[in-house]
């Protein structure tokens, strides 16, 4: 058995790991402070994105007016994320579940909107709580494959608080283009996607995933502004009609049908 000597080392080791964590986000806050004050979202709010090959990464940095304990509870368990994930308008399912290698989800991803669940594609995220603390949450989703031969996405997420009242999170979104996905990727971008916008860019790849980060990271703010379905589907319609880069073809009547429908 591991003698107290090596459990207190591994103790603060551990805890040494998570102040660093939570120390380096704060920094990153002071660092983006001239961003997060002047920017066109018209609150703390940056986006970043880039390109590697196939690679593709959003990231969204975001002050919010809440306190960090309840956004650490609300984001640790993986039954929340399923009802984070589902705010998605193509996200039709979500399944929390536990197997021998730990948690997973189960979210059935379809390719247009109205497309019913039964032709969804399944999509497996391993769940990983990889550090919850009194002044640090990150939080990990990654998946080997998806949609149209997608591969390797990774969502995470970390928050700390910075005052009493307010939490700073960012939140990363990321996947790899496959042959076919990048077949795919080239025909949106010649035709429906060509004139849509990014938030940091004018277009092209770099716009497409910060539109995707930026809709998940808005499905959290949703989701810890209320636990109540109809609540949090407006919300998170809400929020993505005030930026013409994520206006969806399905109106909020519609959308909220649909997700009440698919909530069973």
């Amino acid at each position: 058995m591991p003698t107290l000597r090596v459990l207190l080392c591994a103790a603060l080791v551990t805890g040494t790991a998570q102040a660093q964590d939570a120390g380096a986000l704060r920094a990153r806050h002071a660092a983006l402070h001239q961003q997060l004050a002047n920017n066109p979202f018209g609150r703390a709010l940056h986006v970043e994105s880039s390109t590697s090959g196939s690679a593709h990464k959003g990231d969204i940095y975001a002050v919010i007016e809440q306190p960090y304990r309840a956004v650490a509870p609300a984001l640790a368990r993986p039954e929340h994320w399923c009802d984070i994930l589902t705010l998605q308008i193509n996200i039709k399912r979500c399944n929390a579940s536990k197997d021998g290698g730990g948690e997973t989800l189960a979210a059935f991803i379809t390719r247009k909107p109205r497309d019913p669940v039964d032709g969804a594609h399944r999509v497996d995220f391993r769940y990983e709580l990889a550090t919850a603390s009194a002044d640090y949450l990150k939080v990990a989703l990654n998946a080997r494959s998806g949609p149209v031969g997608t591969r390797d996405y990774d969502i995470r997420l970390e928050a700390a608080p910075l005052d009493a009242r307010r939490t700073f999170i960012h939140m990363s979104y990321a996947y790899t283009l496959g042959s076919m996905a990048r077949l795919a990727m080239d025909a949106y971008l010649a035709g429906a996607g060509r004139d849509k916008r990014g938030f940091s860019v004018d277009g092209g790849e770099r716009g497409v995933v910060e539109r995707s980060a930026m809709r998940y990271y808005l499905a959290v703010e949703a989701y810890l502004e209320s636990q109540q379905l109809d609540t949090r589907l407006r919300h998170w319609y809400a929020a993505t009609a005030r930026y013409p880069q994520l206006r969806e073809a399905v109106g909020l009547d519609e959308y909220i049908q649909m997700k009440r429908r698919e909530a069973g």
